[in-house]
């Protein structure tokens, strides 16, 4: 026992290391682990308790767990046998492809990253490019029942969607959203999980990724996770409202337990006197697809010259963005009310509640005026033709700047003639029929409100 040993240095030093990898993955890690998870916890209490709607403990649950709950789910593993069978390979092949499909999905939510880090910057960046306005707010909002799955739905215009709303809704509680492949990209990946989003493949018609897919949505409902979704399913090429489309709804409605907790849809409605991704999605409207050129350049170019016109003091926001929050609809007292609706139905009723909602802002305004007009408007007539507007919706939540149409007009004017959309002639505003397309794109946002106006 008392014998020397001698052996190579690389050895002992390889020794070593492996010593030391198994004490830190023994008692170290699992230390450092524990002391951080108390710490989170105490701040989530915290923080439970100014926000309106209480962090979940399904989405405080390790990802790990998350994980391995959501794969050996009887659903998932049914369908997992029905994979197999119908491809023809063994079992535990169908399983891994699950389980990939689930660590794809399931997020990993940080409280200090969603409240410390993503909220402050979604405040930061809105500001910095809009003026941000709350158009509307239902005071029935604050009666919700606590015990309610609370399911925020909106109309989709820009990417910025989810900067606003994430932001104007951080007083409330923090919102898990449905994320397409665009945000698959590393380390945008990393933060979007940690803020709780959830990827999916919008493209994918595999019965086993919709398999488990449905069940993420139906645990996380059945958890009372505030959710945030888009019915539209993508961006509105035209500017309007779209037709909804019926996948994430359907896996919140039918996988939901049965008599478990209420579902409470919040209707909440954005417009923008600036879209940035405006062109890309005219574009893509007028070619009849959805593919948007969008490249990486394209956006540094943008943030260069934002940051060059700052420097130079030179620069203006891109005029006002809105956001307004409907009065709340329950899940139980519709499926009540409408018992044939469906969920076709529900999705009909959801446009509905959010098309009502949308702000009316100066830029939208004047562009359907504009629009409208059979030839090239006077000051003064393009005035009346927005009073006459106005008129056909008189409860429509409109944003008028300083409390003046006559601002609210000149504004409008001001940004759509420094975009070219418009020209002034002899004291006349002239459509550019080159830009019309998208004059027609910020005309149409507004234009579900004045159905029977003049023009329509």
């Amino acid at each position: 026992m008392t014998q020397t040993v001698d052996m190579p240095l690389w050895a002992l030093l390889l020794l070593i290391a492996f010593a030391g990898v198994t004490f830190a993955s023994h008692f170290l890690f699992p230390s450092v682990r524990w002391f951080f998870r108390r710490r989170m916890e105490r701040a989530v209490a915290r923080l439970n308790e100014r926000l309106e709607r209480p962090i979940e403990p399904f989405k405080l649950a390790r990802r790990y767990d998350m994980i391995q709950r959501l794969i050996y789910d009887p659903e998932v593993i049914r369908a997992i046998a029905e994979h197999a069978r119908k491809e023809g390979i063994p079992e535990n092949v169908a399983f891994e492809k699950a389980k990939g499909y689930a660590r794809e999905i399931v997020p990993s939510f940080s409280a200090t990253a969603y409240f410390g880090i993503a909220i402050k910057l979604a405040k930061w960046l809105s500001r910095a490019l809009y003026r941000v306005r709350l158009g509307h707010f239902d005071e029935t909002l604050s009666g919700i029942d606590r015990d309610a799955t609370v399911v925020f739905v909106m109309n989709h215009r820009s990417n910025m969607d989810y900067v606003l709303v994430t932001w104007l809704a951080a007083e409330r509680s923090a919102l898990s959203y449905a994320v397409g492949e665009w945000a698959r990209v590393w380390p945008l990946s990393r933060l979007i999980k940690a803020m709780g989003a959830y990827f999916i493949r919008r493209k994918s018609r595999g019965a086993l990724y919709r398999r488990v897919l449905a069940r993420y949505v139906g645990m996380a409902t059945d958890g009372g996770v505030t959710q945030a979704m888009f019915p539209e399913g993508g961006l509105s090429l035209n500017g309007g409202l779209q037709e909804p489309r019926l996948g994430l709804l359907k896996y919140l409605v039918e996988e939901r337990e049965p008599g478990g907790r209420d579902v409470v849809f919040v209707p909440v409605a954005l417009n923008y006197d600036r879209v940035f991704e405006d062109r890309l999605l005219v574009a893509a409207d007028q070619a009849g697809g959805r593919r948007f050129p969008a490249r990486i350049s394209v956006v540094a170019r943008f943030i260069v010259k934002q940051g060059w016109l700052k420097l130079r003091g030179k620069y203006h926001r891109h005029g006002y963005a809105a956001v307004s929050f409907g009065a709340p609809m329950s899940l139980r007292s519709y499926q009540v009310d409408h018992p044939e609706g469906g969920v076709e139905g529900l999705a009909r009723a959801l446009m509905a509640r959010i098309g009502g909602e949308v702000p009316v802002l100066p830029v939208p305004l004047v562009a359907r005026a504009l629009v409208l007009a059979d030839a090239p408007l006077s000051r003064e007539a393009l005035d009346a033709r927005v009073t006459e507007i106005l008129e056909a919706a008189p409860r429509a939540h409109l944003h008028l700047p300083r409390d003046d149409l006559e601002y609210a007009i000149r504004f409008g004017i001001t940004v759509l003639r420094k975009r070219g959309m418009i020209e002034e002639h002899h004291g006349a505003f002239v459509v550019n029929e080159t830009e019309r397309p998208l004059l027609t794109y910020y005309a149409s946002s507004i234009a579900h409100l004045f159905r029977g106006c003049s023009g329509d």
